[in-house]
């Protein structure tokens, strides 16, 4: 089936008055269920990415066969998220659009999109500027050699202006590899591959990057499926520190971690549920005020060691690498 996943703050986010914590995984203990209530859905939901100041949150949203990518928007209101809508910058189906992610400083936000080419998938990374008013600005699509004429995936900023994101253009380690790309002067970018650990013969395809760039959650198919792996940047590289959270019968996707690094926010299939969001602490004493506001499913926070897949429903992968086909 296409494999696409679409799927990614100041150094503290600023919590909205009145906006409850999320429920508290023990470091090291199984992830528990995040989605809230408003967002959950029997499809599939993954890569939340929060305004610094707590008060929006981005998604994408897709059916439980992952097909029909979208991006929704949610506010934080009364101490709970309010019912999804549309992105206001976003395009109606059968444009598909996912991975938003908000820079640092809330200046931005970046996703995928093919609405350059809509009879094809395409995509490439757009981003949209906030206004004087609060508003985003119009869409601007990102130039070559960031954008290729393969799928360019889960775009990642840090502090300084680096971008990080997956594409399985020709020439990589693998079927998809992690690039970095640096814009040396307006609109002139400079991208070269990641390289080993990170790029290798799998498929690696995405990786979320923390604010200073000294830590990496990588989604990689290194197994039968696939998982998350754990990187720290020393000595000018990236170093293997492990497997990440979550289970090994099903995927996990769309990574996204708190500003400091000490938390994470990843997809996973869960029940007769395509894609739910779970939160997994990475250290002891994690700051709880991150995510921003509720952070409960409405169905209690659940372990996902505990939940089986239903017998007689297929749990297949979600969209990877911007190509579809039959599972």
């Amino acid at each position: 089936m296409a494999r696409l996943m679409a799927i990614f703050s100041l150094a503290a986010l600023t919590v909205v008055p009145g906006c409850a914590q999320a429920p508290t995984p023990r470091a090291g203990a199984s992830p528990v269920r995040w989605t809230p209530a408003a967002v959950s859905t029997e499809n599939y939901e993954s890569s939340p990415t929060f305004t610094p100041d707590g008060r929006e949150m981005y998604f994408v949203a897709a059916d439980r066969n992952f097909r029909n990518y979208r991006i929704l928007k949610t506010t934080c209101e009364d101490g709970d998220w309010s019912a999804p809508v549309p992105a206001p910058f976003g395009l109606p189906l059968p444009i598909i659009e996912a991975d938003p992610f908000v820079t640092p400083d809330g200046r931005r936000l970046y996703f995928i999109s093919s609405r350059h080419a809509p009879a094809r998938e395409d995509f490439d990374i757009w981003y949209v500027e906030r206004g004087p008013e609060g508003g985003w600005g119009p869409a601007v699509r990102l130039p070559e050699p960031v954008n290729s004429e393969q799928a360019e995936l889960l775009p990642r900023v840090t502090a300084d202006g680096t971008l990080y994101f997956g594409s399985d253009r020709p020439g990589g380690f693998g079927q998809s590899d992690i690039y970095v790309a640096n814009e040396d002067r307006p609109g002139h970018w400079t991208v070269r591959n990641v390289g080993p650990p990170v790029s290798t013969a799998a498929n690696d395809y995405e990786a979320d990057v923390t604010f200073d760039g000294r830590s990496m959650v990588l989604v990689s198919d290194r197994g039968a499926k696939s998982h998350l792996y754990q990187f720290i940047r020393r000595d000018g590289g990236w170093t293997e520190v492990g497997r990440g959270p979550g289970r090994d019968d099903v995927f996990q996707v769309g990574p996204i971690q708190s500003p400091d690094g000490d938390r994470l926010l990843f997809a996973e299939a869960d029940s007769q549920r395509s894609g739910e969001v779970y939160l997994f602490d990475l250290r002891p004493d994690t700051d709880q005020s991150w995510p921003p506001c509720t952070a409960t499913s409405g169905r209690g926070s659940e372990s996902n060691d505990s939940t089986e897949v239903g017998s007689g429903t297929q749990v297949v992968e979600p969209l990877r690498r911007g190509r579809r086909s039959t599972p």
